[in-house]
């Protein structure tokens, strides 16, 4: 019975170091939520990211929030010849992942601890050691790679449709569930029907567009598996939505109501 007793004590005082360790963390991320960017960190953005640039002012401040708790819970890890992870890379990189945080009802990326930054495209072999060159990449492990110089060409031109950071952030939010399959966890379950039907004859259009070598609004990459086609539509809907609209506009009413954002009417 006294070695019970002490079993129990000792479980009491773990749960009450958890709950307290829980709350300093939560009671960190409000006053980091409450730190406002600094003027430079503002001015660097707006000359870098263009789509932070174009952001509607109502949404600044909530923005500003998501990217110091982003730089706060997140660690950059700088790969292959490149030094160091710099602040203006970290905030060019999570300005634009915290652009599928900012109304989506998602909070944070899931089990994302880590981006891992090359300086430029790298080279990874597969399970079957065979070789190929990459510019990102998403891991359900809790990891984004990424290709500095992508990320550069990606932020600096937000009109070709063409987006490293968004491609591989949209994967995550897709991963969220343990699943990469180009269905996130929706705002609510009747939204389920609705959002497979349109991305299913969306990805069929892609498809038979790709086979006959037609030009579409949508990267042929997106033709790939469901997954690569709803990380290529995010890219599409932020950098291309004038087009995206016009061409798909069923599809960018979806994107549109899981990212609580429309950005024809940005900038």
């Amino acid at each position: 019975m006294k070695e019970f007793g002490i079993i129990i004590v000792i479980l009491m005082v773990g749960g009450l170091v958890a709950l307290l360790y829980h709350r300093a963390k939560q009671r960190q991320r409000r006053e980091v939520r409450a730190t406002p960017l600094s003027e430079a960190d503002r001015l660097l953005l707006q000359k870098e990211v263009p789509l932070y640039a174009a952001l509607p002012a109502e949404f600044t401040k909530e923005m500003d929030a998501r990217i110091q708790v982003f730089l706060y819970q997140v660690g950059f890890e700088p790969c292959g010849q490149l030094e160091e992870v710099t602040r203006e890379m970290q905030l060019i990189i999570a300005s634009q992942a915290c652009l599928l945080l900012l109304a989506s009802g998602y909070d944070h990326f899931g089990l994302l601890r880590s981006v891992l930054v090359y300086p430029d495209a790298y080279e990874v072999r597969d399970e079957l050691g065979i070789k190929s060159i990459r510019l990102g990449e998403s891991w359900m492990s809790g990891s984004v790679v990424l290709s500095w110089e992508s990320v550069r060409q990606g932020s600096r031109n937000e009109e070709d449709g063409l987006n490293v950071v968004i491609h591989e952030f949209a994967h995550q939010l897709d991963q969220f569930n343990g699943v990469a399959d180009g269905l996130p966890v929706l705002k609510d379950r009747k939204d389920y029907p609705e959002w497979a039907s349109v991305m299913r004859a969306s990805y069929k259009i892609l498809l038979e567009r790709v086979e006959k070598g037609r030009r579409t609004v949508l990267d042929d990459y997106g033709a790939t598996n469901p997954a690569e086609f709803f990380a290529v539509s995010t890219e599409t809907f932020f950098e291309k939505p004038k087009q995206l609209e016009e061409k798909h506009p069923e599809l960018y009413e979806q994107l549109k109501r899981f990212y609580g954002l429309d950005p024809l009417g940005w900038g």
